[in-house]
C-alpha cells in the first residue's frame, strides 16, 4: 500500500534566531527627516528565525505610529483637516485659517524628541521549507561584506551540515553560497541522534565558525576577512581564492586541548582577543543530586585561543569547582571581561584569573554545592527562583535579562570598578512575556525572545534617566503580552540595577532606568498535544473544525482550524440578480458634495461608503425588498462599471456601447462601439481606472478612452502601440499607489531624479499624483507594461507565457500581432486574466495574478531589479528596471463547456473567472487589500505583515459575481453571488490569516493534554495540565520531607482536571478535578452497552489515570467513566442547553492507565503490561471478560471493528483480534524489533489494510499483516514495508474519510497527524499507477532542480535501519518535494515529465486529486 506524506502546516514557534543585515533594505537605515509626510520607513535589520524544518526572514522595520482616533469630536475635527498635516506627539493646533500644525516639541522640553513618534513591526521577507532539521542559526562576515555591507547567513543542521547562505536580489531569496558536511566524520558514526543536540557558535568578528560534534569534538569553519589574508595563502590553495572561507577541520578536544575535556556542556566565543577565543564549559565526571555525596561541583571551565595557522590551542584560564547543574555560558563585554555562568540555582561570574562570585537566587544552591556565594539580605534570602528552561542575554555591559520558563523577567545587575567585578545583584522581576527558547539582542536596545510554545516577542529595552524622590517607594506593577497593544513600561527602582544616584545634596535623586516595552510579536500556537474534529457554525453555516491543544503554561489553550476561510452571512438581498457580475460603488451626489458626513479614512483607497449596486442577471429579480429599492433597470448585458470622474459618475461598460450615467441611473454620454457603421464584436472584459477605460473584445482587439473634457470621454489615440490589427488576449490598468515603478523607470527626460525612490509613505502623502500603467498580453503570451497617459513601451517580457521563475525586461520593442486568418483558436496555456495590484496589511506590495484557461493560477511580486551581470541590448529609450518573482503556484481543475455553442442557456451557465480587487477593513486599526478569485474554484488572495501571501478557499461551490460593499456602514462587507443566490458576508473574527490555514486561538491560561469531542452533545471534553506540590507520605501517614526554609521549594508533580466545554462560547460547563498526585493519560469516547437506553448502547467519556506515589512506591492508576447528562439551564446564561458531568464508575488499577479505546461495546484499557476489555455492568461496575500480556508500556490503542492496535514504548506494534465466544484476545501479528512507538493507526484503502506507526524520533513506518507471505513466519511477524524520516514526533491523529471520484463504498482513510513541532500533516493512499507516476517524479525532481542550502531531500527521508539490506524508503512519497513542481515554468514542467514518459496535465491532475487538507 503506497502513500503520499504532505504538510499541511508548517512547524510553529521560533526555537533559533540570528540577527544580520541579510538583504539590501538594511543598508540605508537612517533618519534623514523629521517631517511626518516626509518620513520613510527604515528597515533596522533581518531577523532569521527557524523552526525544524522552517526557515523565516523578516525586517525589522521603523516606521510612523498610526495615529488612533477615540471620540466622535476628534473624528469630526480630522475631517477637516488636509492629508498629511495630522498633529503627532509634541505638535499644538494652530487656529483653523492657519497652515495647520506647527511643531514646538523642541520648545517643550529637552526629553521630547526630534523624529516624529515610530514604532517598530516585524515585516515577512520570504520562507523556506528546507530538507533538513535547523539546529543552529548564526550571521557572518565575510571579505565581501566589506564591500556590499551585507552579511551571509550560517544554517546548522542535525546531521552535522553547516550551510553558507547569502541573499539574492534576482530570485527574492536565500542561495547556497556553500555546504560543508560532517556525517562521514568518525564523530558521527555512531552518533545516537536523539540523545546528542548540536551548538553552533561563530566569533564575534567573523573569523571562524565553531559546531560542536559527538565524542567531545568542534568542527571549526574558518573565514576570510580581508584581502590580506587572501593575499597570505599559499600557492597549492591559490584556486580556491575566490571562496570566502579556508578548508575547515574537526578540533578533538581531548587530544588537542586538555585530556579531562568531556561532556561539553555549552561553549561560547569570547570578544576582544587578537585571536578567535572560546570558552567551554564541561562536566568531567557526570553525576546527579544522588550522588552528590561522591561527586559534587564537577563542572569546569576552560577558556583557550585558537591559532589556526599554527593548529596550536593555548589554554587562558582554567576554573574547576563549578556546580555540577551548570546550564549555559554567556560572554561578557571587552569592557568586563569573563564569562557568566547559569546554574539551576545561581548566577555565577568568572573572570580571567579564574575568580568565582556567584549569586545564589534559592536555598537550595549552598546544599549541592561547595562554592561560596555571596552574603545575601534578609530580603534576598526569601527569593525561591528557578533558572532550569531559562534564557538569558546582555541587554547593556552589566546588565542581564534573566527569563525564566514561565516568561517571568529578572534584571541582574554586575557591579564592577573598571573590571573588577564586586558583586552580583538581582532586581524586582520587570514584566512577564513569552515562554522563552532563544533569547537574542538586536541591535542597539532591542531584544527578541523567539518561544516554541507561544507567540515570540519583540522588546525594547530603554535606558531613561529619571528624577525620584528620596523617600519615594516604587510599587512592582507585572505586565503582560496577551494583547499586542499592552506596554510593558515598568520601572527598576534598585539603585544597584539603575545606576548610582547623580545628585546627594537635594531632595531629588537622578538615576537610570530600564523602561521595558513590548514593540511586536510573531504569532504561534506551539506545539499540539491532541486535536479532534468537532462541528463549528460560521452564522448559520455548519463547518468542520479541527480543535487542536496546544501551547505550555500559562500560554496553553485551544487553537482552531478551519480550511476555507471563515465567513457568514449578515444577510440574503434575493432582489440583487448578479449571476453576470455586481458591483458596488461610492458615487458622490453633486448636489451634496459638501454635506457629505466625514468618517476617518481606514486606507489610502477607500474613504466613503458605497451608496450603490450596480448588478446585471439574465433573468433579474422583482425589486422589492426592505434592504435594497431597485431604481432603475436597462436592458443589455453590463460587462464592468466603475465610479468615475472623482465618484462623481458611473462609468458602464456593455457589450456594445460605454455609457456615462449620472447618480440616478439616467444617461450623461453613450459612445457606441462601431467601426464606422458596422458593430464591432462584442465587448468580453473590460478594465475601469478613471479616467481611463480599457476595453477587450471577442475578436482579442482591444479599445481604449480617456476623460476629454468635464464629465465626459472619448476615444485615445492608440498609434504608438502599433497599428489596429494588434490583438491582446488580457490586459489592466495599475495605480502605482507604493511609487515603486515611478521610481525605477529609467527615461531621457527624467535621468536626473529617475532613480529617486518614492515610498509608501510618499505616495500615500500624494494620493493625487499616482501614476496610471498599462498592462498588456499579446496573443504569443508577450507582456508590456506602457505608461500612461504617452503610451510609451518601458517593459516587455515573452516569459509570462511560459510562467517562468521571475520575469525581467527583455528591453525588446513592441510585439508583432500574428496574423488571424484563419481566426486564432484558443488554447490550454492561453493566459485568459491577468491583474497588477496592491496586496498586503499595512503596507500592501504591487502583485501580477495571472490565470491560464488550463487552471492554474500563478502570483508574482513586484521588486525593485537587482544588480545582474549580462546586459541587455539597449533597443528602447525608457524601461523599469523592475522584476517579478512567483510567489505562488496554484492548479485548479477547470470545466470547460463548448465555447462555440452560442446559445442562451449556454450563455448562462458560462463561469466566470476574474480577478476582483478588495480593501477591507474587518475590524478597526486592521485594514487588508487583497484579490477575489471568482468561478468554481473560489479563492481569496491575501497577505499580512507576518506572514506572507496565503491562498484561501472561499467554501462555495462557485461565485459568479463579487464586490466589496460598504452600503450597509461597515466597510468588512462583502457582496457574492453563489449558487445559493445573492448574500451579504462578512469575515468571521479573531481568525489569524498568518499561515496555510486560518485559525483561531483561544488561550486558556492552562495546557491541555487530551481532547475529545463528543457527537451526541456536541460538547468538547478536554483533559488540563496543571502543577501541583508534591508530598511523599509513610506509612503511619507522617509526611517523609517538607521545606525547613522559606527559599527551598516543594517538589511538584503533574494533575489534572477533566473539563466540560461548549464549543458555541467556549465556557467551560462542568468539570472533575483529581487528586493532586493524580494525572490523566488518556480520554476517550466509548460507546458501552447499557440497559438505559432503547438501543442498548450509549456514549460515556472514559478517562485513564496515573498516581504518583514518590520513588518508593510504584505508581498506580485508574479509569473513570463519565456520563454527559443534560440539567436546567441557568437563565442568565445565554447557552440554551447545559450539561454536567456525572462519574459513573471509578476502577482502581494496580498500575497506570495509559491507554482507553473500546469496541462492540465493550472498553479495553491498558495496565502496566496488560490490556484488559471489560464490559460496564449495571453502569456502574467493569466486569472483565478478556486480557493479554504485552509489551512494557502502552502508549497507543486503536480498534477497528473487533481488531486491535497496540503500539509500545519499547515493543512497537502488535496487532490483536477480539472474540466473544468465548472471549479471548487473539495475538495475529508483532513486530520483532524494539522501536519506541507513540502513536499506531489503522491505514486501509481499496481493500487493503496496513499498520501506519510513528515513533520518538519522528519516523513513520508502515507495516503490513500478510500470512502468506514466507518472511511472516506464518503470520506471526508484521512486514515493514516502508520507512520515512517525518522530521518529527507526532503523539496525535485522526483518521478522517476520503472519498475518490467513483465514490466508493467504503472511503479510503486518510491520517491527520499533529506534531510536537506545531506542524500539521496528512498521509494519504495512493494507488499504483499513480504511486509509480509521482514516484519517478520525485526522482527527478531531486536531482534536476536547486534545492535550498544544496541539501538533499532523498537522503533526509531515509531512515538508517542495520536490519535490511537498503533502506525501505520507496512506499511513503514527500510531498514537500513534490509540491515544487507545481511551481516550476512550463518549459521545465515538460522537460521532467517528458523524461519520465509521461505528461504535464496528467500530473498535475494527479496532483489536484490529492490536494486539500481535508
Amino acid at each position: 500500500m503506497h502513500a503520499l506524506r504532505q504538510e499541511i502546516l508548517p512547524p510553529s514557534g521560533v526555537e533559533f534566531s540570528a540577527s544580520l543585515n541579510l538583504t539590501p533594505a538594511t543598508i540605508n537605515a537612517t533618519h534623514n527627516t523629521t517631517i511626518r509626510h516626509e518620513f520613510a520607513a527604515r528597515v533596522l535589520c533581518n531577523v532569521v528565525v527557524a523552526r525544524s524544518n522552517l526557515l523565516r526572514i523578516f525586517e525589522v522595520r521603523e516606521e510612523l505610529a498610526p495615529i488612533h482616533t477615540h471620540t466622535d469630536e476628534e473624528r469630526e475635527r480630522r475631517s477637516n483637516v488636509c492629508k498629511g498635516t495630522e498633529a503627532v506627539e509634541g505638535e499644538v493646533a494652530m487656529d483653523g485659517q492657519g497652515e495647520g500644525f506647527v511643531n514646538i516639541a523642541k520648545f517643550i522640553s529637552q526629553k521630547s524628541t526630534t523624529f516624529p513618534p515610530t514604532v517598530t513591526r516585524f515585516y515577512f521577507v520570504r520562507e523556506h521549507r528546507l530538507h533538513g532539521i535547523v539546529t543552529g542559526l548564526e550571521g557572518v562576515k565575510v571579505a565581501t561584506s566589506h564591500e556590499d555591507k551585507l552579511d551571509k547567513l550560517l544554517v546548522s543542521f542535525k546531521d552535522a551540515k553547516i550551510a553558507l547562505l547569502e541573499w539574492s536580489d534576482s530570485i527574492h531569496g536565500l542561495v547556497a553560497v556553500s555546504i560543508h558536511t560532517y556525517e562521514r566524520a568518525p564523530q558521527l558514526m555512531s552518533l545516537d541522534s536523539s540523545m546528542f543536540r548540536t551548538i553552533l557558535r561563530v566569533d564575534t568578528l567573523s573569523r571562524c565558525a565553531a559546531l560542536l560534534l559527538p565524542k567531545d569534538a568542534i568542527a571549526i569553519l574558518p573565514f576570510h576577512q580581508s584581502q590580506a589574508e587572501l593575499d597570505a595563502m599559499d600557492q597549492d590553495v591559490l584556486q580556491a581564492r575566490d571562496l570566502p572561507y579556508s578548508p575547515s577541520f574537526i578540533l578533538d578536544l581531548q587530544s588537542d586541548v586538555d585530556q579531562n575535556m568531556r561532556n561539553v556542556i555549552d561553549f561560547v566565543f569570547l570578544p576582544g582577543f587578537n585571536n578567535p577565543t572560546i570558552a567551554i564549559l564541561f562536566q568531567t565526571q557526570e553525576t546527579w543530586t544522588g550522588r552528590l555525596k561522591e561527586f559534587k561541583d564537577t563542572v569546569r571551565l576552560v577558556i583557550f585561543t585558537l591559532d589556526i595557522i599554527s593548529q596550536n590551542y593555548p589554554i587562558i584560564t582554567s576554573v574547576e569547582g563549578l556546580p555540577h547543574d551548570s546550564l549555559s555560558l554567556l560572554a561578557c563585554s571587552p569592557a568586563l571581561g569573563g564569562v557568566v555562568i547559569i546554574t539551576s540555582n545561581s548566577v555565577v561570574y568568572v573572570d580571567q584569573s579564574s575568580r568565582r562570585i556567584a549569586l545564589s537566587v534559592n536555598g537550595w544552591s549552598a546544599r549541592i554545592s561547595d562554592l561560596p556565594s555571596l552574603p545575601l539580605t534578609p530580603e534576598d534570602q526569601l527569593r525561591n527562583i528557578q533558572l532550569e528552561g531559562s534564557r538569558s542575554a546582555f541587554v547593556d555591559d552589566k546588565t542581564i535579562f534573566l527569563i525564566l520558563k514561565d516568561g517571568t523577567v529578572y534584571p541582574v545587575e554586575i557591579t564592577a570598578d573598571g573590571k573588577s567585578v564586586s558583586k552580583l545583584t538581582i532586581a524586582s522581576p520587570l514584566a512577564q512575556t513569552a515562554i522563552p527558547a532563544v533569547v537574542n539582542k538586536i541591535g542597539d536596545g532591542y531584544l527578541f525572545l523567539g518561544s516554541t510554545t507561544g507567540s515570540s516577542v519583540l522588546l525594547k529595552t530603554a535606558h531613561v534617566g529619571e528624577e525620584v524622590q528620596e523617600d519615594q517607594k516604587m510599587e512592582f506593577a507585572p505586565a503582560t503580552i496577551v494583547q499586542t497593544g499592552n506596554a510593558m513600561d515598568i520601572d527598576d527602582d534598585d539603585d544597584a540595577t539603575n545606576g548610582q544616584p547623580d545628585a546627594k545634596g537635594g531632595a531629588k535623586n537622578t538615576r537610570t532606568v530600564i523602561h521595558l516595552s513590548l514593540c511586536d510579536s510573531l504569532p504561534a500556537y506551539g506545539p499540539i498535544a491532541d486535536m479532534a474534529f468537532s462541528l463549528a457554525r460560521n452564522g448559520d453555516r455548519p463547518v468542520p473544525e479541527l480543535v487542536a491543544a496546544t501551547g505550555a503554561g500559562s500560554l496553553g489553550g485551544f487553537t482552531l482550524f478551519q480550511r476555507d476561510l471563515p465567513v457568514r452571512t449578515k444577510r440574503r438581498l434575493h432582489p440583487v440578480g448578479g449571476a453576470r457580475g455586481m458591483w458596488s460603488l461610492p458615487i458622490r451626489q453633486p448636489i451634496k458634495a459638501g454635506g457629505i458626513s466625514y468618517e476617518r479614512p481606514v486606507n489610502p483607497y477607500q474613504s466613503d461608503n458605497d451608496t450603490l449596486i450596480i448588478s446585471t442577471d439574465a433573468n433579474p429579480s422583482p425589486g422589492l425588498s426592505r434592504d435594497v429599492s431597485i431604481t432603475t433597470r436597462i436592458p443589455g448585458t453590463t460587462i464592468g462599471a466603475a465610479p468615475f470622474f472623482q465618484r462623481t459618475a458611473i462609468l458602464h461598460v456593455m457589450t456594445n456601447a460605454i455609457r456615462v450615467l449620472e447618480p440616478d441611473g439616467t444617461e450623461r454620454q453613450i459612445i457606441k462601439d462601431v467601426d464606422g457603421n458596422m458593430p464591432r464584436p462584442k465587448i468580453r472584459a473590460c478594465h475601469i481606472s478613471d479616467p481611463l477605460v480599457l476595453i477587450l473584445r471577442e475578436d482579442d482587439s482591444i479599445g481604449l478612452f480617456i476623460e476629454t473634457e468635464c464629465g465626459r470621454i472619448g476615444r485615445k489615440d492608440m498609434s504608438p502601440m502599433g497599428d489596429k490589427t494588434s490583438r491582446y488576449l488580457a490586459g489592466c490598468f495599475y495605480t502605482d499607489s507604493t511609487g515603486i515603478l515611478e521610481s525605477n523607470l529609467e527615461s531621457p527626460p527624467a535621468v536626473g531624479g529617475a532613480n529617486q525612490p518614492v515610498t509608501a509613505s510618499q505616495a500615500a502623502g500624494t494620493t493625487g499624483n499616482r501614476s496610471q500603467w498599462l498592462v498588456l498580453v499579446r496573443p504569443q503570451g508577450i507582456m508590456e507594461i506602457w505608461t500612461l497617459p504617452k503610451l510609451v513601451l518601458v517593459f516587455s517580457t515573452p516569459s509570462l507565457a511560459t510562467l517562468q521563475t521571475v520575469l525581467v525586461d527583455s528591453q525588446e520593442p513592441p510585439a508583432l500581432s500574428l496574423p488571424q486568418d484563419p481566426p486564432r483558436k484558443l488554447e490550454a496555456l492561453d493566459i485568459e486574466q491577468i491583474l497588477i495590484t496592491p496586496i498586503g496589511e499595512s503596507s500592501p506590495r504591487p502583485h501580477l495574478l495571472v490565470f491560464l484557461r488550463s487552471g492554474k493560477l500563478t502570483v508574482y511580486e513586484l521588486f525593485p531589479a537587482g544588480p545582474t551581470s549580462e546586459v541587455p541590448p539597449v533597443t528602447r529609450a525608457s524601461r523599469l528596471k523592475v522584476s517579478f518573482t512567483k510567489i505562488l503556484s496554484r492548479v485548479f481543475e477547470i470545466q470547460r463547456s463548448d465555447d462555440s455553442e452560442k446559445s442562451v442557456i449556454a450563455e448562462q451557465k458560462k463561469i466566470s473567472r476574474t480577478f476582483v480587487p478588495f480593501v477591507t477593513s474587518p475590524q478597526p486599526g486592521t485594514t487588508f487589500s487583497g484579490v477575489f478569485f471568482t468561478g468554481e474554484n473560489p479563492s481569496w488572495i491575501m497577505a499580512t505583515n507576518k506572514g506572507g501571501l496565503q491562498l484561501y478557499p472561499s467554501g462555495h461551490s462557485v461565485v459568479h459575481a463579487f464586490t466589496s460593499c460598504s452600503l450597509w456602514e461597515s466597510k468588512g462587507d462583502f457582496l457574492l453571488y453563489t449558487d445559493e443566490g445573492p448574500s451579504l458576508l462578512e469575515w468571521v473574527p479573531d481568525f489569524q490569516l498568518d499561515g496555510p490555514l486560518p485559525f483561531r486561538s483561544l488561550p486558556r491560561g492552562r495546557p491541555y493534554s487530551s481532547i475529545v469531542f463528543d457527537p451526541t452533545t456536541s460538547l468538547v471534553i478536554a483533559a488540563s495540565s496543571l502543577q501541583a506540590k508534591f508530598a511523599s507520605f509513610d506509612e503511619d501517614g507522617n509526611q517523609v520531607w517538607e521545606p525547613d526554609a522559606p527559599n527551598i521549594s516543594d517538589p511538584l508533580c503533574d494533575c489534572s482536571a477533566l473539563e466540560l466545554i461548549s464549543p458555541d462560547l467556549w465556557v467551560t460547563m462542568d468539570g472533575y478535578e483529581f487528586a493532586t498526585n493524580e494525572y490523566i493519560n488518556d480520554v476517550a469516547c466509548v460507546t458501552l452497552e447499557t440497559a438505559s437506553t432503547e438501543s442498548g448502547n450509549k456514549d460515556f467519556v472514559v478517562v485513564g489515570t496515573t498516581i504518583d506515589r514518590g520513588e518508593d512506591l510504584a505508581a498506580k492508576g485508574a479509569t473513570y467513566i463519565f456520563e454527559i447528562v443534560e440539567v436546567v439551564p441557568d437563565p442568565t446564561i445565554s447557552l440554551k442547553r447545559w450539561y454536567k458531568l456525572r462519574l459513573r464508575c471509578r476502577d482502581d488499577a494496580k498500575g497506570p492507565v495509559t491507554a482507553v479505546c473500546g469496541f462492540n461495546g465493550y472498553l479495553v484499557s491498558s495496565m502496566g503490561q496488560k490490556i484488559f476489555v471489560r464490559a460496564f455492568d449495571l453502569d456502574e461496575r467493569l466486569v472483565g471478560v478478556a486480557f493479554m500480556d504485552v509489551g512494557v508500556y502502552v502508549t497507543s490503542l486503536q480498534t477497528l471493528k473487533n481488531l486491535l492496535l497496540v503500539g509500545d514504548a519499547v515493543k512497537s506494534v502488535a496487532f490483536i483480534a477480539f472474540q466473544e465466544d468465548p472471549y479471548k484476545l487473539v495475538l495475529l501479528a508483532k513486530d520483532i524489533s524494539h522501536v519506541r512507538v507513540t502513536r499506531a493507526d489503522f491505514f486501509f484503502a481499496d481493500g487493503e489494510l496496513s499498520i501506519v506507526t510513528g515513533d520518538e524520533e519522528g519516523i513513520i513506518r508502515v507495516y503490513e499483516y500478510n500470512s502468506q507471505d514466507p518472511e511472516s513466519r506464518d503470520g506471526r511477524h508484521l512486514l515493514l514495508c516502508s520507512e520515512f524520516h517525518a522530521q518529527c514526533e507526532y503523539r496525535t491523529s485522526t483518521s478522517i474519510a476520503r472519498r475518490a471520484k467513483d465514490d466508493p463504498v467504503i472511503p479510503h482513510a486518510k491520517l491527520i497527524c499533529g506534531s510536537i513541532d506545531g506542524s500539521l500533516s496528512s498521509l494519504t493512499p495512493i494507488d499504483e499507477y499513480t504511486f509509480k507516476r509521482l514516484q519517478l517524479l520525485q526522482g527527478q525532481l531531486t536531482r534536476n532542480i536547486q534545492h535550498v542550502a544544496g541539501l538533499n531531500p532523498k537522503a533526509f527521508r531515509i531512515v538508517r535501519n542495520d536490519f535490511v539490506s537498503k533502506p525501505l524508503s520507496k512506499g511513503i512519497l514527500d510531498g514537500n518535494l513534490l509540491g515544487h513542481f507545481e511551481g516550476l515554468p512550463i518549459t521545465q514542467q515538460d522537460q521532467v515529465t517528458r523524461q519520465i514518459g509521461t505528461e504535464r496535465e496528467i500530473i498535475l491532475r494527479d496532483w489536484i486529486t490529492l490536494g486539500g487538507p481535508w
